[in-house]
Formats: structure tokens, sequence, C-alpha cells
């Protein structure tokens, strides 16, 4: 890379390409693929990186999780699953609308702590958007709470996040080390959001007793079938969630590898007792459940993202936070947590988080080395993944959201879901600023 590309420093070019992405995401004219190819190109042509760096740039293991879990979702979708768990959600909170807002929300939450959020949202959005298509209601706000609830909840375990996943890797954190530090915070935000967004959305909420009764005279067994298929997708599914727990902590296998392999068990199970052709048909559905444009545009975000690292910008700025701290341990974990906040929402946590960890490994050398340096990780844990929620692009959960959103015929536009969502991750990151400082720093 040179520093100079037409007589224009190189930084230069590659913040005018991020800025070009997200204008045009904002301005709501290209799909957002499209753009975001465009300008992984023009990141790579300008020089600003090269073809082997582009490629290296690229998480696979992120892709890789995607593209496993949206094949394991789509097959299950066959089974009539979703429409059992959302008729037996329904049922629980008599169609209220109000409760089923709370209840859909605190479950995407678990098991995004336990799974992680990007395989959560895929399972649980479709019962989502099932749900408010029958009882004619506006599913953004029911989106909007999947989105925020789903980066609150893989805040709290090593597997609920990518950043987790970098700073336990790079630090040696156990999955209790997370349950036992997050958890406390992570369920207290949980219990504010949900009175913030009963006060705001939920009570405003309502529908007809009509649309109420025809969803309660369903019957959830009704709704099963292919029940072998079913049997199958559970047992697959199983494997899979034990395997991002055992398989990352004790075999080292990345959580993309064990999405991939339970997609291409569950595609091979569900061929057994059909001649080739048949074999063939459910394979291409299989695939066809993949969501290509996703895929290509966090392919391109990557590309994009690694332009800012090799240009020395995401150094420039870690770099800066050293320079503001003075070497004070209370304000460095403040500063790292906003800073992680900001960036993660804005850019994309993954690099942000890579970069960022050699810097605070360093300030060993200031601060002491070991568990010492530990309120420095909680701090950039929270950030990167709290301040996912930021924008649309923030997280990888938000992203599969507002493409379910869209095949849905009910689009989340970019400028309102921040409108809505900047507040809220702002009121997170102060709760836990307060957290962190009584917790470790005071």
């Amino acid at each position: 890379m040179h520093d100079l590309i037409f007589g224009i420093p190189a930084q230069y070019i590659a913040l005018a390409i991020m800025g070009l992405v997200y204008a045009v995401i904002i301005a709501e004219k290209m799909n957002q693929a499209v753009i975001a190819l465009i300008a992984a190109s023009m990141a790579i042509m300008f020089g600003l990186l090269d073809q082997e760096q582009a490629i290296h740039a690229i998480d696979f293991n992120t892709l890789f999780l995607l593209i496993g879990m949206m094949v394991i979702v789509g097959i299950m979708k066959e089974t009539g699953i979703f429409q059992y768990v959302a008729i037996v959600a329904a049922k629980f909170v008599r169609a209220n609308p109000r409760g089923l807002l709370i209840i859909l929300s605190l479950i995407t939450a678990v098991f995004s702590a336990f799974l992680d959020n990007v395989t959560t949202v895929m399972l649980i959005v479709p019962i989502v958007i099932l749900l408010t298509e029958q009882l004619k209601l506006k599913p953004y706000p029911f989106l909007l709470s999947q989105i925020i609830f789903s980066n609150i909840g893989g805040t709290a375990t090593l597997i609920g996040d990518p950043p987790n996943i970098l700073v336990g890797s790079a630090v040696g954190l156990s999955f209790t080390d997370f349950l036992f530090n997050m958890g406390p915070i992570i369920v207290m935000m949980l219990v504010i959001m949900i009175g913030v967004f009963d006060v705001f959305w939920g009570r405003h909420l309502s529908t007809s007793n009509r649309a109420r009764a025809h969803l309660l005279r369903y019957e959830p067994k009704k709704s099963l079938k292919n029940k072998p298929l079913l049997i199958k997708s559970f047992i697959v599914l199983g494997l899979v969630m034990a395997g991002f727990t055992i398989g990352h902590n004790f075999l080292h296998i990345e959580t993309g590898t064990t999405a991939l392999a339970g997609a291409a068990l569950l595609m091979f199970l569900d061929g057994i007792g059909h001649k080739l052709p048949e074999k063939n048909k459910k394979a291409h559905a299989a695939f066809h459940e993949v969501e290509w444009d996703v895929i290509f545009f966090f392919m391109g975000l990557f590309i994009v993202v690694a332009s800012l690292e090799h240009t020395g910008i995401l150094s420039l700025i870690a770099h800066q936070i050293t320079v503001v701290t003075e070497g004070d341990f209370t304000k460095t974990g403040m500063v790292i947590l906003w800073a992680s906040s900001l960036f993660s929402g804005f850019i994309n946590n993954i690099p942000f988080v890579v970069t960022i960890i050699p810097i605070i490994e360093n300030m060993g050398d200031t601060f002491g080395h070991g568990e010492a340096l530990n309120p420095l990780w909680w701090s950039l844990v929270l950030g990167a993944c709290l301040g996912g929620n930021a924008t649309l692009i923030g997280a990888s959960a938000n992203v599969m959201v507002a493409s379910y959103a869209e095949r849905a015929n009910a689009p989340i536009a970019f400028v309102k879901y921040m409108i809505h969502a900047l507040p809220l991750t702002i009121l997170t990151i102060i709760i836990a600023n307060v957290y962190l400082y009584l917790k470790y720093f005071i």
C-alpha cells in the first residue's frame, strides 16, 4: 500500500470509500450487498490493500456460521416447528400483543446467551413475523426488540457474540468467567429494557378480538408436519449447539465449522430413503434458503473495514485512546468502553476488537499483567457488543433481522432504526459505565 494515491493520502481515500457505503445505505437507493462489493473493489483497485490481504480480511468463521444456520433453519421450516412455537407463545399470553413483545424479547435474550445471537434471530424472527401477520400488527417494534435484546443477551457469555470469542481466546477467559462478570449487568439491562419497550411500544400495541380469537383457535400440534425430519432437525441442532460450546472450548473447532458440518449432516439425513433426483432437489431447496446478499454484504464490508486498518486509521484511533487517558486506569477503562461502542456501531466490532486487543495487552507494562487487566477486557466486551445495537450494520444479528424483514415485505429503514436504537444504545452504555466503575474501578 502506498501512502499517497494520485497525490491523495491513502487514509482519506479509505474514509471516503467507507463514507460512500454509509451514504448509499442511508439513502436506501441501492442494494446493500451491491454497494459493499463496489466499495470493496474500489479499495483493492486503489491499492489500499491487495487481493490476498482482502481475502484474509474476510471473517469466514462468521460467514460459515451464517450459511450453516441458514440451511439448518430453512430445512427446519418445512416441519412446521416455527408455527408450533408461535402458537404456543401466543396462547401463553392469550395473544396479547403487549405480552408477546415481552416474552419474545426475553426468549431471544436467553437464547442469544447460550446459543449465539445470530443463530437465535434466525430461529426466532420467522416466528415473530408469523405472529405479527396473524394478529395484523406492525412488525417494526417486535423486530427492533429482537435486535436490541439479541445483542444484549449475547454479551453475557463467551459464545454469545464474536467480540466475546475474540477476547476470550486472546486472554483465556472461560464461559463461567463471562457468565459471572457479565451476567449481573445483563440481567439488570434486560429488566430496564423490558420496561422501556413496554412504555414506548408495548402499551400502544393493540389488535382486534377477532384476530386474537382466530389465533387462539389454532391447535399447536396440528401445525407440525414431517415428524421424522423434525426429529432429525432437533438431533442435528442439539449437536450443533453442543459443538458451539464443547467444540470451541475443548477441541478448538470454530463455530462456523460446526454450523457447516451440521448443515451438511442435516441435508444428508433429509435425503436418506430418496432417489438421487429427489436428493438433488432437496439440496437445491436447502441452499436456496441462504441469504446470499447478506453473505456478500459482509464480505464487502469486511474488506472495506480492512482498508481502514491497513491505512492505519484503526491503529491511530486505538493509539489515541492511550494518549487521551494519560495512563489513568479508570479513565482508560471508560474510554475503551465508549470508544469501542462508537466504532462497533458505525464501523464493525470485529476489526476494532482485533486491533485493540494487542494494545490492551501492551498496557500490562503500565497496569500489570493477567487478571489486573480484566476490567479493561470487560470494558471492551460491553462496549463492542452493546455498541453494535446503534445501527443496522453494527452487528451480524442486525443485518439478519433486516434481511428477514425485507423478505417479509416489512423493510426496516436505516435512519428510522438509528433514531430509535441510538438512544437505547447510549442508555445501555451508561448503565455499563456505572456497573464497571462500581465493580472494578472504584
